[in-house]
């Protein structure tokens, strides 16, 4: 049986481009066109391929993006806003803050530059 060694994530988008640089500056990645690749070569490829029809429901798969894993209480709201902040900058948009509730850490709901929902965790 052969194993999988690596992963492609695919994005269906408008402007491949635009949001490929998007995700790239997000999560550090090296844009080469539609697609976003992990320097360090740990990370999956995303690839971002245009689409005729736009977005209309909430997605099915998000990405997470973990800047507040090992952080609790106010200490991981301030690296959640901080975060927040900068990606607003980048054309993010905040959604809505999920509290701490017993059995999840608060998280951060955003969309990206074409509305597709993502939590900074």
């Amino acid at each position: 049986m052969v194993s999988v060694k690596q992963i492609q994530v695919t994005f269906d988008c408008a402007e491949p481009e635009r949001v490929a640089r998007f995700w790239s500056e997000v999560l550090g990645y090296e844009h080469t066109g539609s697609a976003c690749v992990d320097p360090s070569g740990v990370g999956p490829r995303l690839y971002f391929q245009r689409v005729p029809e736009g977005k209309v429901v909430k997605n099915r798969l998000h990405i997470d993006v973990r800047v507040g894993t090992g952080l609790v209480g106010e200490e991981r709201l301030a690296a959640l806003e901080a975060e927040c902040a900068r990606l607003i900058a980048l054309g993010a948009v905040r959604l809505r803050l999920l509290r701490a509730d017993g059995v999840n850490e608060s998280c951060l709901v955003m969309q990206d530059v074409e509305g597709n929902e993502f939590c900074l965790d």
